[in-house]
């Protein structure tokens, strides 16, 4: 296995390269390194920036050659450093797609220089895959032992001091969920088969928690109100302006597309339907303030990154060039067959009818495609 270092770059030079996403701190080893380097305001115990110099790092500072990561509200992200710094856990809510993950990776490279201490939420998780479990060889052959302990996410965040971001937290059953609340509120994590000193890990300056849940799972394992106070909330809304989100998609999938070994950007009037698609279809209502059928399935600004992606792989890898009309037609046949059947019905009645009813050769190119949604 090829190690990489901090800076991203393995023992040949090229590791960034070959990751398929690499985490936070290595896209932007460089800036972090910079804002570092130049960062002179107070910080809370444990962090690695100050509240300004990192809310600088996730919402972009031009004069500082500082991109932008997060095109949401900025008190939003204030107010999720502020909720860090008193040692509150912070949640992130919100519909899925809207940049949760982004935001809670963000904020931990910045605040602790490492984003890869996360739990994955599911019905499969346990609390073995949050705290600790062991290595039964060692186990059977040595009983109880640190050499034996094989630490989880929570267990390396507290001892070290670091983030631990548990995903979709809502979607572990009720009992792994509660058995944050003495993490939380004591800031200890008891490990009652070892004696002594090591049988207690106090949390070190520096560690919390940000979990995220979709609004969506609200309802399947509803989260005690015991483990909510020790939580602060924050909703992350969807992008509101069309532009934006345009944008937004734009970049993200032409940086997606390099990865994937295709060297032309998507077309701009393809980006531009999509964008404009996903927001009707997602809202119910068409720029011009006529009805449109709603989807069940998620019309998020991230599935519609996901589609421009495949896209501008189909275009390129089957015809040689930018994704077009047709590619778009084929690839939310997918998205919309998600959730319910009757999605796609819904997208074939929005292409006949509203695609039909806009000016301009896109539009008209879009509404010639319908026919890929058949069958």
């Amino acid at each position: 296995m090829t190690a990489v270092d901090p800076a991203g770059a393995g023992p040949d030079g090229s590791a960034r390269d070959r990751l398929q996403r690499p985490p936070a701190e290595i896209r932007y080893a460089e800036e972090l390194a910079a804002l570092r380097a130049s960062d002179t305001d107070p910080r809370p115990p444990g962090w690695q920036l100050s509240l300004r110099a990192a809310r600088r790092f996730v919402v972009g500072d031009e004069e500082r050659g500082v991109s932008r990561k997060f095109v949401g509200d900025t008190a939003l992200v204030e107010r999720a450093l502020v909720a860090l710094a008193t040692n509150r856990g912070l949640m992130l809510v919100g519909e899925p797609g809207t940049a949760k993950s982004l935001l809670s990776e963000l904020i931990a490279a910045a605040v602790a220089g490492d984003s890869t201490l996360v739990v994955q939420g599911g019905a499969a998780t346990t609390e073995d895959h949050i705290k600790y479990s062991w290595n039964y060889a060692l186990l059977v052959s040595e009983g109880p032992s640190e050499r034996a302990l094989v630490p989880a996410p929570m267990l390396k965040g507290m001892a070290e001091g670091r983030l631990v971001r548990f995903e979709e937290i809502t979607r572990c059953p009720l009992e792994v969920q509660d058995s944050l609340l003495s993490l939380l509120s004591e800031r200890v994590l008891a490990v009652p088969e070892l004696d002594g000193p090591a049988g207690m890990v106090f949390a070190r300056q520096g560690f919390n928690v940000i979990a995220t849940a979709n609004t969506r799972d609200r309802g399947v394992n509803e989260m005690s109100a015991a483990l909510k106070r020790r939580f602060t909330f924050e909703t992350v809304f969807p992008i509101p302006d069309l532009d934006t989100e345009l944008a937004l998609v734009e970049a993200e999938s032409t940086a997606l597309l390099r990865r994937s070994g295709v060297p032309v950007a998507p077309d701009r009037d393809v980006l531009t339907v999509l964008v404009t698609v996903f927001r009707e279809l997602r809202s119910g209502t068409t720029g011009d303030g006529a009805s449109a059928d709603r989807l069940s399935s998620v019309m998020s600004t991230a599935e519609a990154v996901s589609v421009a992606h495949a896209v501008g792989v189909r275009g390129w890898f089957l015809r040689g060039g930018p994704g077009d009309a047709a590619d778009l037609v084929t690839c939310l046949a997918g998205t919309a067959a998600k959730d319910s059947p009757e999605d796609l019905a819904r997208l074939r009645r929005y292409l006949e009818q509203r695609a039909a009813s806009r000016g301009g050769a896109p539009w008209k190119a879009l509404h010639a495609a319908r026919h890929l949604l058949a069958g």
